[in-house]
Parts: structure tokens; sequence; C-alpha cells
């Protein structure tokens, strides 16, 4: 192969050599000359293989060849934070070749985007939001018309998201604008290259470039063996000797290697892990890295990584593209990864350079997760990549580029905006009168005029400029602990929207809670020892595992089930490792757990369904992975809810967990046998569109198409009355879509059910719980979290609040004195030092009450003050009968002088019973006081 170096201008060689590149790289050997042909190019290649100066050397060689007016070159990235490195980069090759090398971001000072606008430069690089404004703004566009290439960076990032067709709309108005640009799209390793390469060129013709470099790639599964060591670890971190081996496993391994980059599934995981580590060895030279912390706190951590002063950072995503660092040696992943993807370009940021091998290491949990973590291993090693889920001609997108059309042109005739956004490849299927529908819906909202043309309203401008990002707001929720009123932290929109409802028991930085009360952006919590039957406040964020991965799980468990009838349990463990790169604690836990299942009778696998239920629980276990057991599970919920009344759900990727109040094999079995599968997706829907879920999203596509004001905040009574008024919307009908798209499988749900009732899929049915159902019905997400806190560390925490805080006693008597205390340490027998009179009533310090006081004493009430000056006297009364303990309890949150006298008139042998009966009503009131009147 020549070297393509060769080729280009002098100038390019001469830049080449001062930044010390001689050699180009597999994927710049490739691209370059298909470039400079004037093709439009899909680069795919490994992070660190040189995809961007693949891409922009033969650009900068055909603007220097052409010399084109400004603006010629557009970059766009789909980082909502340009990525600081690539953006030094390209503006040192700028200044080496003389062309102008300019960036419009979300921060970029009014002044900047002055000059911009003035003075423009070569080459404007922009994130993707940027983009949407730049298109519309009068003297900017005069510049986007003399775009001739463009080059989208990291597209595996949104191909499968409603902000890759929001990009690739933005595109075809842009051709719109200046004719057409050859294209250059950059994309790490993906599993469908020519869907993507359609998906942004608009079925235009797009050469793949696929460089397969010999990088070597080595990945090893292991699970962590406990020592007589990892008892005393968990002793200090409050967790399992298992968990704790596991600890000790990665910090071994940061400490062995020269700079580690570990990965977790979660940004609380991040959290828990870094903290679980500082309190084995608080100098351990480790630093967290997620989306949520500061860009302060991130860049300083970045910072101190590359300077090779911290040996590790510990992050979710957010490090998965982001920075370039050439020190780091090994990636670490704790617990699968969840998607091959995923674990390829998590293992791909290590070894950067190309002669460099990339490492990684995968730390399992669980048996299901020891099973999952090996087949995403072995098929990261083959190259099988995840498919992707395209959203297929979204409505909510549409309305926002619709409008955007309309500025572009002050006026559009809806056949010319018609035929621009078929071009895209989203929208290829639109039909006309779908369109229609979506023009209607923004002449109904007010947004656009139409008379066979669409035209701009006055608050089109406000609509545009608020939805520039499809990127939802997700609101947080605070979190305190209702016993001594602290800040625990906080949730997301979706876990409240899901799992929102009192005695929801959940785990947010290795606590378990339980939901006393949602108030406003509040969520009222107290401690709660039932960690196995928690929700992870992270859920949410937890990437689908896919069918492919939980299928093969599936298959994995019948051949080991098979080996068991004739090979000794060693011999099982070898085949193993010869297939899947695990380690022998690894294979030796798969055999262990299908051996016990065997016992149990059935092992479940990808052809075998089987059905157990245990207490008020039914557990089918269905290896489809995380969308369609989500599917599934929905439907079965809404078919049994209307026979039996309302049925718990839960699901994981190899588990269907429905709760009943009363349960029902049978009925179980009729819906799996006797359901039409035409029928499926209108059962699905009907209990969907009633789904705390469809809420959410439809509050998400409402603003999108400008039917909800952004900031815009609804009860959810509210919000139903709201969803009602747009059934068989375009807003509903996009709801339902995004859901299907994002968060549900139905096509090939209805192919399982096809399958079951052909019997492809056998279904058996046993009573009990195999020790596969204990693996999915013990709440595995409960990995190092701290001890299970039991009733009496709750109490105690009560208690100490409690006696701490202070009441006031007031003199109904004379209306002259009062006296603040702190309830633990008044005094038994309390009188006026005024007039010796016990007619005291305790009252919170804050209350100002003494005027009240004097003037009922006068006899000089209004008819509200009386009601108040009442209630002081009942108070009163109860400490001149009660004493101290009367004090105690009215100390109570939310407790009346009513309540009190409950509390009080019952025989309590200790305070401390006396203080379990105050608890009681505390959480009583926090459930039922949003129904009380103020």
């Amino acid at each position: 192969m020549t070297d393509v170096f060769g080729k280009l201008d002098k100038r390019i060689q001469k830049a080449l050599k001062k930044f010390k590149l001689t050699q180009p790289t597999l994927i710049q050997q490739l691209a370059i000359e298909p470039i400079l042909a004037g093709m439009n190019c899909l680069l795919i290649s490994e992070t660190g293989t040189g995809k961007t100066l693949a891409a922009m050397i033969p650009v900068f060689n055909l603007w220097l060849k052409e010399k084109p007016k400004p603006v010629s070159i557009l970059y766009i990235s789909p980082m909502k934070a340009l990525n600081r490195d690539l953006l030094e980069h390209l503006l040192d090759w700028g200044k080496e070749l003389e062309a102008e090398v300019t960036v419009r971001h979300g921060d970029t000072s009014p002044y900047e985007r002055k000059l911009q606008v003035e003075f423009p430069n070569d080459m404007m690089i922009v994130t993707l939001e940027t983009l949407q404004p730049i298109l519309t703004g009068k003297k900017i566009r005069d510049h986007l018309r003399n775009v001739k290439f463009v080059i989208l960076d990291e597209i595996h990032e949104i191909a499968d998201s409603k902000r890759g067709v929001q990009l690739a709309l933005a595109l075809e108005r842009l051709r719109e604008l200046c004719g057409d640009f050859q294209l250059i799209m950059l994309s790490a390793t993906i599993g469908e290259p020519k869907k993507v390469a359609n998906f942004f060129s608009g079925g235009r013709v797009v050469k793949i470039i696929q460089a397969k470099t010999e990088k070597p790639m080595e990945i090893k599964v292991i699970h962590p063996k406990p020592t007589i060591k990892d008892r005393a670890i968990a002793k200090k971190i409050f967790t399992s000797v298992e968990t704790a081996a596991r600890v000790r496993t990665i910090m071994e391994l940061i400490k062995n290697s020269r700079s580690t980059l570990t990965f977790t599934n979660t940004r609380d995981f991040a959290e828990i892990l870094t903290s679980r580590i500082k309190i084995i060895d608080k100098k351990f030279p480790v630093a967290i890295h997620h989306s949520s912390l500061s860009k302060e706190v991130r860049i300083k951590a970045e910072k101190l990584f590359k300077q090779e002063k911290l040996k590790s950072l510990i992050a979710t995503s957010s490090l998965q593209l982001g920075i370039d660092i050439g020190s780091v040696d090994l990636t670490l992943q704790y617990q699968s990864p969840r998607e091959v993807t995923q674990l390829v370009q998590r293992v791909g940021r290590s070894g950067h350079a190309l002669e460099k091998t990339s490492k990684g290491i995968v730390i399992t949990t669980d048996e299901d997760d020891v099973f999952e973590a090996a087949v995403i291993a072995r098929k990261a090693l083959a190259g099988e990549l995840d498919k992707m889920s395209f959203h297929e001609k979204p409505f909510d997108v549409l309305a926002h580029q619709l409008v955007g059309l309309a500025f572009d042109f002050g006026k559009i005739s809806l056949e010319k905006a018609y035929e621009i956004v078929k071009r895209v490849w989203a929208y290829r299927n639109l039909t006309y009168p779908e369109f229609l529908e979506v023009c209607k819906q923004l002449e109904r909202l007010g947004l656009v005029f139409l008379d066979g043309y669409l035209k701009r309203r006055r608050r089109s401008f406000e609509y545009y400029f608020s939805q520039l990002s499809t990127i939802p707001t997700v609101r947080r929720y605070r979190i305190f602990n209702t016993l001594d009123h602290s800040f625990v932290g906080v949730l997301d929109e979706e876990f409240v929207a899901l799992h929102g409802q009192p005695n929801t028991t959940f785990i947010v930085k290795g606590e378990p809670w339980r939901i006393i009360s949602v108030e406003g952006r509040k969520v009222l919590v107290e401690p709660s020892a039932d960690i196995e039957a928690a929700v992870p406040g992270w859920e949410g964020e937890l990437i689908p595992v896919p069918f492919e991965v939980a299928e093969e799980v599936g298959r994995l468990r019948k051949i080991i089930q098979q080996k068991l009838s004739h090979q000794t349990i060693k011999e099982i463990e070898v085949d193993l490792q010869k297939i899947y790169p695990i380690d022998s604690n690894c294979a030796k836990k798969m055999v262990e757990i299908i051996k016990k299942q065997n016992k149990f009778g059935v092992v479940p696998d990808d052809k075998t369904i089987l059905v157990e239920d245990f207490e008020n629980l039914i557990v089918l276990h269905t290896c489809f992975g995380t969308k369609v057991n989500e599917t599934l599970g929905r439907f079965l919920t809404t078919m049994l809810t209307s026979r039996v009344g309302s049925v718990g759900l839960r699901v994981d990727p190899y588990r269907i967990m429905i709760q009943f109040q009363q349960k029902n094999v049978e009925l179980i079995k009729d819906i799996l046998l006797k359901t039409k599968p035409e029928y499926f997706r209108s059962y699905l829907e009907l209990g969907l569109s009633k789904s705390e879920l469809f809420q959410w999203k439809f509050v998400h596509v409402a603003k999108r198409f400008g039917a909800i004001a952004r900031d815009a905040e609804f009860g959810k009574y509210t919000m139903k009355r709201i969803i009602d008024d747009y059934i068989g919307t375009p807003v509903y009908k996009e709801t339902m879509k995004e859901l299907e798209t994002e968060k549900l499988d139905v096509k090939k749900s209805v192919k399982i059910l096809k399958k079951i009732q052909s019997g492809e899929i056998s279904l058996v049915f046993k009573h009990g719980l195999s020790p596969l159902g204990k693996l999915g019905v013990r709440h595995k997400y409960a990995e190092v979290v701290g001890p299970e806190k039991p009733v009496k560390e709750v109490f105690k925490l009560f208690k100490q609040r409690l006696l701490n805080s202070k009441m006031k006693l007031v003199c109904m008597n004379c209306g002259d004195w009062e006296q603040t205390y702190k309830v633990g340490r008044m005094p038994k027998d309390v009188y006026c030092k005024k007039c010796g009179a016990r007619l005291l009533a305790p009252v919170r310090p804050t209350w100002k009450v003494l005027k009240l006081v004097k003037k009922g004493l006068k006899g000089k009430l209004t008819q509200e003050e009386k009601k108040r000056y009442e209630r002081l006297i009942q108070r009163a009364d109860l400490y001149l009968t009660y004493r101290k303990p009367a004090v105690i309890v009215l100390a109570g949150k939310g407790i009346g002088p009513t309540t009190a006298k409950r509390i009080l008139a019952k025989f309590h042998k200790t305070q401390d019973s006396l203080l379990q009966d105050i608890l009681q009503a505390e959480r009583q009131f926090i459930k039922t006081r949003r129904f009380w009147s103020v």
C-alpha cells in the first residue's frame, strides 16, 4: 500500500512533520484518497486510531486547493461540551495552514458570535444544539451558503436517538441553503454501518471505510474469590465478604497498572465504589468522574489523571469518548457492561497507541452477572456488535424542524416542506396525511399559519429557540430523611414517575430507604432494612440488555445442563474457558448454579420458559432481554389487572416477576396460550396509556411539540386530564412510538408469543422458587450497599432527633412568662416563674403567642383568634394532666392536641414505648398531610 501522505499538498506534509506524524494509521491510509476524490464517506475505526485526522487532512488539502469562501468547513460534534483535546488539535492545524478556525457552542460570548458573523472563518466547529440557531440567523445563513464539507463526529452516539434525527433534518435544511456538500462521518465500531450511513446521508451514495486494525484486544471476565483479609475489609466498609473481595481486587489491579479507567454502569455506583475505596485507604489515588459533577471537578480530575498524579478515574460513560489519555494501560468494568458496544468502546480507551494492546477486565458479582458478562466478552472479541433501534418518523422532531423551515424560508409551501423532510432516512415512510396532521397540530397550538404554505407566527420564535435540544430537561427530586430532617441525595424524574409511591423501598448512595411521601420536588423517606426488595435509585440509568445477549445466556445454560449428564464438573469448566474469556471461578459459578437448578427439575433457557409460583409471586424465566421482558410484562399486567385487580411488576433481562393480591397461575397460562398475537399491540397500548411511564414520556414529547411550556410542572391528576385532551393527536401517537422504540420491543414480543403458542418455546409450570428464581427475587442491585439499618437503628435516630428538639412552655394563666427547653433535658415538673401556675402550653420555639394569650385573658379575640387560643388551652390541659410526656408527644412532627391526647391516653411502660407511638403518628401524618386542608 502506497504512503498517502506523499500525495498531499506540500504545506500539509510540512505540518505532518511538525506534528511528528510520519506514518499514516490504517484508517488514514484507507480514507484520504476517497475523500480527496470527493466521495461521501463513513469512517469506522476504534478510539485512538486517528479518525479525526483521517477526515481533516484530505479536507484541508481540498480547501488549500480551492480556497472557497468562508464558512466552507462545518465540523459538527454531538457532545454538548466539545472535546477539549480535539479543539486544541484542530486549532493548531488551522494556524499551521493559515485556515481560520472558530468554535460555536453554548458558552460562546455575544462578542465572539458578532465576530463570527461580521468576519466569518473558514472552518466552524459546532455542537449539535448550536447548529439549530445558526441555521436561522439572517447574516450567518449567508456564510453557510458556502459550506462545501461537513464532518460529523462520534455519530454512533446519536444515530439511535432523536438528536440524530434532528441533525439529519438540519443537514437537509443546510443542503437547501448551500446546494450540496461532501459529507464525512466518523464513528467508533458499530453493528450496522449501512443503516447509519443512510441515516445521516438520506440514502445518498456513501463509501463505508472500516479500518479493522491488527490492534490486539484482551478481555477477561473474573469473579474474585474472598480471602481471609477480605473479612476485615468487609467490616470496615460494611459490606459482604464477597463484595469486599471485589473492591480489594479493583484496588490491586489499579495499583499494579500504570493508569486505569474504572467504569461503572451508573453515577451512584461510581460514587459508592469511590467512597468504599477511600474508606479502605484515604490516600488511594483515585477520583470520580461522571456527568452530574460540575465541569470544574471533571476538568481537575482529567488533568490530574493525565499528569499521572491519579492512578484511576472511576467513571460512567462520561469518559467513554471524552479525553485523549495515552497512558491508560487497563480498563476495568465493574459488573456486566450490559451491551457489547459499551464494552468495546470502554476497553478501547486503554492501550491508546496502535502498537499497544487494549486490555479490559470485567469484575462480576452474582451468577446472572457472570453469564451475561461472559457472553458480552465473547461477542466483543468476535466483533459481534449490537443492533441499533432507530426512531421512525418522530413527529415531535418533525414539528420543531417544520417551524425551523418556516424561519429558513419566511414561508414555504407544504409540498416543498414535505419533499425536504422525505429526503431524511428516518422519514422515508412518512405519509402526506401524517405530515399534514403534524402541521395542523402546530396550527392548533398557534405556532404556524397554514394556507397551503407554512408560515411562522409570533410564538414560533419562543418555541423554536426553547426546544433546540431534544434531550429532555430531567428534573431532580431532593430526598430528605424524616427522622432527622437530613438531606439524603437526589432522584431523577423518571424514577419518581415509575416508583414514587409510598412504601416503595429504594437504594441511593448505598443505603436503603422507604418512601413516606412525595411532596412537590421533595421525596420524604425513612431508613429501611429492606434491601432485598429495594429498587435502585439509578435503575433508569441502566442500559437495556439486548435480546441477542440474553438469548445466548439461555443457550449457554442449556449447553451446561446437557454437559452435566456426561462430563465431570472440572471438564465442563475447562470447556467453558475455551469458548468464553472467563477465569476458573466464573466457570465454577456458572456450573454450580445450573447444577442446583437442574435438581429443581427445569433449567430455563432460550427455548424454555419456566413459570414458578411462590407465595403471592409468579416468576416467569424469560431469556429475552430487557425490552422484550418489559413488553411482555406490561402486556401480562394489563390483561391480569382487568380480571384480578392491580398487580405488581418487576423485570430484569432474564425474568418477569408478577406480584398478586390473589394469585392465579391458570390465568397466566390462558393469557399466554390463548391471546391472539394480532391483538397484542392493542392490549399493550391500552395498559401503557394509563401507566405512569406513559405520563412521564408524554410530558417530554408535549414539550418538544410546544404543547406544554418547557418549565411547566403538573400533578398526576392534571396530567391525566391533559393526556385525555390529546388522545388520537400526533402528540399522543408520538409518546406511544417513543416508548415502543426506547423502552419496549413489540415486534419481538409478538414473535415470542407466536412461538409459545406453536410450541417452539415450551412453557413449564412448577411450584416453589428455584435457585435462579431466588436470584431474581433477591434483588441483585444491593451490591456494595452498606449494612441493613435495623429497626433499632431507625428508632435510635428518631429518638435522638426528638429529644434534641426544642419546645417552648407558655403560661396560659398570666400570659407573662415563657421558657424554651431541650425536650430531653427538660425538668419533669415545670411551673410559671411569675404566677406559679402549671397551666402551660407546649409550643414550637418559633411560635409567638404571648400577645394572643394576653388578648385572650382580656376576652378581646376575633373568631379566628378564638380558635387558636382554644388550641393553646387544649395543649395546656395536656401538660397539666401529663407534664413532661405531653411536651415529648407534642414535639412530634404534625402531632396536634387531638393525636397527642390519643397517644397519652395509652399505657406506656417505658419512655421508648411512648416514642414508638410518636414515631408511628409522625409517619401517618407525613403520609396523609397532603389531604389535610391548610
